[in-house]
């Protein structure tokens, strides 16, 4: 006998091995029509998926946070169904959930049009009318990259072939189209209602700008008719209040073919961030910040030493003048630790607050550049402290109560919390990393601000707090942030009298936002 434990602590028995849809029907017809996947043991799988010793097993509807999640990632199935439908030679990439939708890459010979884009849509809807069963099969790994090759699907082959030899891979079939993936999916067609495809976007082959440009299709999936409807109404106020459309109606800035990425401010709207940046710099002065200004262009040996040139060059500009190599500033971070150099500092002066105003400039991908909100030139309103390992909790407090007070006064009182910590590819020794973590993670427990981890999101050199703030409509926006950084000044010899500096903690946020 198995023992199938429910949410409400019932249990079930069944005389042998038992399905997640055979649960849910001996429940009740209706559940086991509404169910879209199952929770087993704290996993989420396929209504499909047997269980065969004793399960902890809650099913799950379009009711459930984790149901919207399938039917996002089944959806993305269907639109790459779709395309192959009308457009067999289109090769399919990667097609993942995002906020509110999905979005899945596609190799094809000429650009998509927004006449395909609605013949697309019409299709996906005849599809799911057709209510065909999804269904799952495993094949050891060569066997798939010998199978998706067979099919003229390179793209495909290619990412099944970077996964070990040993392991097998899943596929999920529905109709005519058998794509690669994970899982869990809906058990059919069907139960794909409420979605709309948005919009056409250009996407580099494995983020990588020296690969094909592949063409993105972005769609939202709902749960039902009234929450697509919704998300579609919030779309519209989003419109309404563009930054790009205000910009141009209010003749307060423009982006200009001439300059991508980079703003050209009109009267008006440089009067408004000279508003801005007054009033930061009263902030500066009221809370011990001494503003400094650094230079635009730097030699490339400095960046040398911080660790930017190795892993962060791409995105640098750069320019050559009597044999230099340069490049202008991507942040201002080594400059204030070249000021911070300058004479003999003792630990009487710590901690040592610096900020400014920085220009500073990055080669951003021109498919990512938005409006005033993804550039390649901005200001930075950026602050360096220089501290003693025992005055990073205070500071970081400090900082955080600042910031809330600024926010507050912009009329944002609503903050998310984000830890990111150590991303795979860093400078600096776990030791370091973990001693600058734990100093965030526990500033914000001092702060008595609730907080959610980003593993793998901090900085090449230091982990860090996101402040996220939400609009007007409730969209989420990451501003300010706070890092501990104890690798950047041992690489520039940054000392005070006594020992070395172990210590700068970074706050950053683009002004006007």
């Amino acid at each position: 006998m198995i023992q199938i434990t429910l949410p409400d602590g019932s249990q079930r028995e069944f005389p042998g091995p038992v399905t997640v849809a055979e649960v849910a029907l001996s429940i009740g017809a209706g559940l086991a029509k509404a169910a879209l996947a199952g929770k087993v043991d704290g996993k989420v799988v396929d209504t499909s998926f047997r269980m065969t010793a004793n399960s902890a097993l809650s099913i799950i509807t379009a009711k459930d946070a984790d149901g919207l999640e399938v039917i996002r990632h089944s959806t993305a199935h269907l639109l790459a169904y779709a395309v192959k439908e009308l457009f067999p030679d289109a090769q399919v990439t990667i097609g993942p959930v995002i906020e509110h939708g999905f979005f899945y890459d596609f190799s094809y010979k000429r650009p998509f049009t927004p006449e395909d884009l609605i013949a697309i849509e019409k299709k996906m809807s005849t599809l799911a009318a057709m209510d065909e069963p999804v269904t799952r099969r495993v094949l050891p790994r060569d066997e798939a990259v010998s199978y998706f090759k067979s099919l003229g699907e390179h793209y495909k082959a290619e990412i099944i072939g970077s996964i070990p030899a040993d392991q097998d891979v899943s596929l999920y079939r529905e109709g005519k189209f058998e794509d690669l993936c994970r899982g869990p999916h809906v058990p059919s067609t069907g139960k794909l209602k409420h979605f709309k495809l948005m919009k056409l976007a250009g996407a580099y082959w494995r983020g990588d700008h020296k690969n094909e440009m592949l063409q993105r299709i972005y769609g939202t999936a709902w749960a039902t008719k009234d929450e697509l409807q919704q998300h579609l109404t919030m779309l519209e106020e989003a419109e309404k209040r563009d930054h790009r459309k205000l910009g141009r109606e209010l003749d307060l800035f423009h982006i200009d073919e001439h300059a991508p990425g980079l703003v050209f401010w009109h009267p008006k709207g440089w009067t408004l961030w000279q508003g801005v940046e007054q009033y930061m710099r009263k902030v500066y002065q009221d809370n011990g910040y001494l503003e400094v200004k650094g230079p635009q262009i730097i030699d490339k040996t400095l960046w040398e030493k911080t660790g930017h040139w190795d892993k962060y060059r791409e995105n640098m500009f750069v320019t050559e003048s009597e044999k230099r190599e340069y490049a202008l500033k991507p942040m201002n971070c080594p400059g204030h630790i070249l000021i911070f150099k300058q004479g003999i500092k003792s630990y009487r002066d710590l901690p040592l607050r610096y900020g400014e105003f920085g220009n500073c400039h990055r080669n951003e991908p021109s498919g990512g550049l938005h409006g005033i909100m993804r550039v390649r030139g901005f200001t930075q309103d950026d602050g360096h402290i220089f501290c003693t390992e025992d005055q990073i909790l205070k500071e970081c407090v400090d900082y955080t109560a600042l910031l809330q007070k600024v926010y507050a006064d912009f009329g944002f009182k609503n903050i998310i919390y984000k830890v990111a910590t150590r991303p795979e590819k860093r400078i600096g020794s776990d030791e370091s990393w973990g001693k600058a973590e734990a100093a965030l993670i526990e500033s914000l427990k001092a702060s008595g601000c609730e907080y959610e981890l980003s593993p793998g999101e901090g900085a090449f050199y230091g982990p860090k707090i996101e402040y996220t703030l939400k609009d007007a409509i409730g969209r989420q926006w990451q501003c300010g942030t706070i890092q501990v950084d104890f690798s950047m000044p041992e690489r520039l010899d940054a000392e005070y009298v006594g020992k070395m500096v172990r210590v700068t903690a970074r706050s950053c946020c683009t002004a006007p936002s």
